[in-house]
């Protein structure tokens, strides 16, 4: 199997010697992650490579690893990813108290490594399966990307991660300019046919598996770009219009060219204390809506101030 299509597993101990054990009896089936202390671990699962599984060590100094558990399952962007505990307690009331805070299993000290073999493939089994079936409920059955739901809640998912790391967080709303007029003309089947093709040419433009492309509705497609600031937010959606303008797919009964166009709207951010996601949306939306106000097939976004002008 590929490296990257390997299951990624992190471990959390502050003994090394323990690390080295797991990840020697791992490595062959899984991409390993190390992490040394529970703040190094939260970081980790919070990350855009987030792991599969983790595999968290109890007894750790400054933050244990209940607090860890109770921290990644209260939080809305880690609380999916399975924890095993690994212990060298043994005790029914330990057990209990881990299983309460969100761990699917245990593993004792010393390692037997059939059992953890055999454990941690039952659990990432179960992951990957979970996965195959949230994200079927979150694809568009007609273009196949991403649905409205999704995109919620990877917006609110990166405008929280923004904001605890100060990164910026940039979104682009754009529209199929006419396509209503497209629909009355050549009828609503080779409309839908129109709005797969779209969605295709925009889902191939995606090179980062980072960025989230979505439907948002009707004719209107939206891509989230996690830590993209806004020279590269405009640069991509510049790109992303050239790329369906040359598509030159007939429009007959448009406004604007003999062909099927994007408008776009960009807004980016540094998400601060007091504001929401939908501030956000608000923005790029105005954008969209400025960039068909003035002739569509362009690109709209608040322009830099610069001194003295």
């Amino acid at each position: 199997m590929a490296e990257n299509n390997k299951a990624c597993i992190l471990i959390v101990d502050d003994e090394r010697i323990n690390i080295k054990a797991l990840s020697a009896l791992l490595c062959d089936d899984y991409r390993i992650k190390i992490a040394l202390s529970g703040r190094k671990a939260l970081e980790i699962a919070d990350s855009f490579s987030a792991p599969d599984l983790i595999l968290l060590d109890v007894m750790m100094p400054e933050m244990d690893g209940y607090e860890v558990c109770k921290v990644i399952k209260n939080t809305k962007s880690t609380c999916h990813i399975p924890i095993i505990f690994i212990t060298g307690k043994v005790d029914e009331e330990d057990e209990t108290r881990g299983l309460n805070l969100g761990a699917v299993d245990y593993i004792t000290k010393p390692f037997r490594p059939a059992i953890v073999s055999a454990r941690v493939k039952t659990q990432i089994k179960v992951k990957q399966q979970s996965d195959l079936l949230a994200e079927m409920s979150y694809l568009d059955g007609l273009t196949d990307n991403h649905n409205r739901r999704s995109f919620d809640e990877t917006l609110e998912i990166e405008w929280q991660s923004s904001l605890r790391y100060k990164r910026p967080l940039s979104l682009l709303m754009m529209d199929i300019d006419c396509f209503k007029q497209y629909n009355d003309f050549y009828g609503h089947q080779q409309g839908d046919s129109c709005l797969q093709s779209v969605a295709s040419c925009l889902k191939n433009s995606i090179m980062r598996s980072t960025d989230h492309i979505a439907r948002y509705g009707g004719e209107e497609f939206c891509v989230i770009l996690p830590e993209t600031g806004h020279e590269s937010a405009c640069d991509f959606a510049e790109k992303l219009r050239e790329k369906v303008d040359a598509m030159h797919i007939n429009h007959a009964s448009s406004n604007c060219v003999d062909h099927i166009t994007l408008s776009i709207g960009v807004a980016t951010d540094v998400p601060t204390e007091g504001k929401t996601a939908k501030s956000l949306i608000c923005s790029a939306d105005a954008f969209l809506y400025q960039a068909k106000a003035s002739g569509r097939n362009k690109v709209a976004f608040e322009r830099p101030v610069i001194d003295g002008q």
